[in-house]
């Protein structure tokens, strides 16, 4: 079993930043990509950024110069900076994981529990 913990979502004004982490934990051999979604009220999840094992990065057209995904695989935790947040920003945060269990197992895909993050002044 594989547990994701979300933390950092919050309450801020425009222009302003927050941090998010999603900490991976349980039965894991390895993880490979991670990456956050978000879901605003009315509307479909969407990427926000992802990154892979080997550290390249893809991130919506609308976050790109604002936002950076970053990992520390010792930690087993991704982050999301969130800087010159917009209200069009405001959603439901998950982040997402592939991981292996086991050597040479099945690769498995798992989200978080979500974290609200709300831009408005």
């Amino acid at each position: 079993q594989v547990q994701l913990v979300e933390s950092g979502g919050g309450l801020v004004q425009p222009g302003g930043s927050l941090r998010l982490s999603c900490a991976a934990s349980g039965s894991i051999f390895s993880i490979y990509d991670m990456g956050w979604y978000r879901q605003a009220p009315g509307k479909q999840r969407e990427l926000v950024a992802a990154i892979t094992s080997g550290g390249s990065t893809n991130y919506a057209d609308s976050v790109k110069g604002r936002f950076t995904i970053s990992r520390d695989n010792a930690k087993m935790t991704v982050y999301l900076q969130m800087n010159t947040l917009k209200p069009e920003d405001t959603a439901v945060y998950y982040c997402n994981v592939d991981v292996r269990t086991i050597v040479r197992g099945p690769r498995y895909n798992y989200w978080g529990q979500g974290t609200q993050v709300t831009v408005s002044s």
